[in-house]
């Protein structure tokens, strides 16, 4: 019986090596010394205790950063976090540091680490560069995974184009990203300004573990509800096509669009290059160059998603449940328009009533307000390209402004018809509630671009 038990314990101390070998995991950071890092931008303390990397905020420095000397592309990589109440905090992936790229200042990916009331631990947020790829506003269960005053456990898996996170084994971020695929990892204390009362805090992290090879085996299973969030140009990924989304513009040619107020597209006005829908600058007056461009097809229940670029002093809007028939005067089509403005510049974002003419708001009618965050509407700025989402099932609307809703309305309620009556759609009759309508880009004198304008219908 000794003889037998012996032989069991042998063998099962054999598979379980023969199985950790055949992981491949890497401790990437020993426990013991920083041999392997270099502190990158600001010089908040770091400090290895405990077998724990630890930083300290501290007043008077900007993002400071603990980065490997080493570059990694495809990986899986896990750690466990700790982090005081109120400081923020990150891990950087697939990131550079370059004396003559932003003067070594760290731009890429980054995994957000957060204690704050809006619950985006998880996500990733493209650190000096791109701004928030994958806010958590549209993934309810990854906005609890986080748990504060405790350590979590954090997994990314980084492989080819797809970026995905756990946090405590709950999938926070899926995303489809091409913009870098090899780069620095990083451990983020974050600057805190002059907030005397956050100097001191500290994040901590442990069993930093990498995996670089036999990643395709390793994958997590992807959660369903998990939407996916994709930024590669004029192409439709396979999850995409399997729910199915297709492009309103194939990013060639004028197939499926015509003018507002002709059998055919515009000669002049438009420009069409590389997979970019451009519409020209003329004095910013309203449809009077080329003039509005509106699908020939009709669309009742939606997701429309339209990626749009701006110029300095901008304004045009994307439109929806249009009626090409019911404006042939001067002025653009008539339909409920998600605006695209230049906040700052531009003298109409201070017309209408209570900003209802801003950008991402209901033009006219519902001013846009990002609830999700304390840090304002999550736009990223004239000369960057942002996303407008708008989403129609019955009556029932959604604007949303890169992946952070901003306008929500029943457009059958007597609410949306109380406002309409105290617009300037007031003189025409159901407006915003017919069955069906075209959907709409505006020419209103500016130089805009749109481009990956796609659909699917419910």
């Amino acid at each position: 019986m000794i003889k037998n038990a012996a032989i069991k314990l042998i063998f099962a101390l054999l598979i379980g090596f023969s199985s950790s070998a055949q992981d491949n995991w890497e401790m990437l950071f020993n426990g013991k010394d920083l041999k392997n890092f270099e502190q990158l931008n600001g010089n908040a303390p770091y400090k290895i205790e405990n077998k724990e990397l630890i930083g300290t905020s501290k007043m008077g420095t900007p993002n400071s950063f603990m980065a490997t000397k080493k570059k990694y592309s495809d990986f899986i990589l896990e750690f466990e976090v700790f982090v005081e109440n109120g400081l923020n905090s990150g891990v950087q992936f697939r990131s550079i540091s370059s004396p003559d790229i932003k003067k070594g200042r760290v731009h890429g990916y980054q995994c957000e680490i957060e204690t704050s009331s809006r619950k985006w631990a998880g996500g990733i947020y493209d650190e000096a560069r791109n701004g928030w790829l994958y806010p958590l506003s549209r993934n309810p269960k990854g906005q609890q995974a986080f748990v504060p005053g405790q350590w979590n456990h954090y997994r990314i898996e980084a492989i080819g184009n797809e970026i995905r996170t756990w946090v405590n084994d709950v999938q926070c971020a899926n995303l489809v990203d091409d913009t870098t695929a090899e780069g620095i990892i990083a451990f983020q204390v974050h600057g805190i300004g002059d907030h005397k009362e956050l100097e001191g805090k500290i994040v901590k992290w442990k069993n930093i573990k990498i995996k670089t090879t036999d990643l395709e085996k390793s994958r997590k299973s992807v959660d369903s509800d998990v939407p996916e969030f994709s930024y590669i140009d004029n192409q439709l990924t396979e999850n995409e096509k399997r729910k199915g989304w297709r492009f309103l513009w194939d990013g060639k040619t004028t197939n499926g669009w015509r003018g507002a107020k002709l059998d055919k597209f515009p000669e002049k006005g438009w420009v069409m290059k590389d997979g970019i829908l451009t519409v020209l600058s003329s004095g910013g007056a309203e449809s009077r160059n080329g003039g509005d461009i509106v699908t020939t097809d009709s669309y009742s229940d939606f997701e429309l998603s339209v990626d749009f670029k701006m110029t300095t002093g901008a304004n045009s809007g994307i439109k929806y449940f249009v009626d090409s028939e019911l404006n042939k005067g001067e002025g653009s089509a008539i339909g409920l328009e998600f605006q695209v403005l230049d906040d700052k510049v531009h003298p109409d974002a201070k017309k209408g009533h209570n900003g209802n003419r801003t950008v991402g708001s209901l033009y006219d009618l519902i001013r846009a307000e990002n609830n999700d965050s304390s840090r304002g509407k999550n736009f990223k700025g004239i000369g960057n390209w942002n996303n407008a989402r708008v989403v129609v099932k019955g009556g029932h609307v959604e604007h949303w402004l890169n992946q952070t809703k901003v306008v929500e309305f029943d457009r059958f309620s007597q609410m949306f018809k109380a406002l309409v009556e105290k617009s300037k759609y007031e003189k025409w009759e159901n407006f915003g509630r017919i069955p069906e309508g075209l959907i709409l880009i505006q020419d209103h004198g500016d130089e805009v671009s749109f481009k990956n304008i796609k659909i699917r219908e419910f």
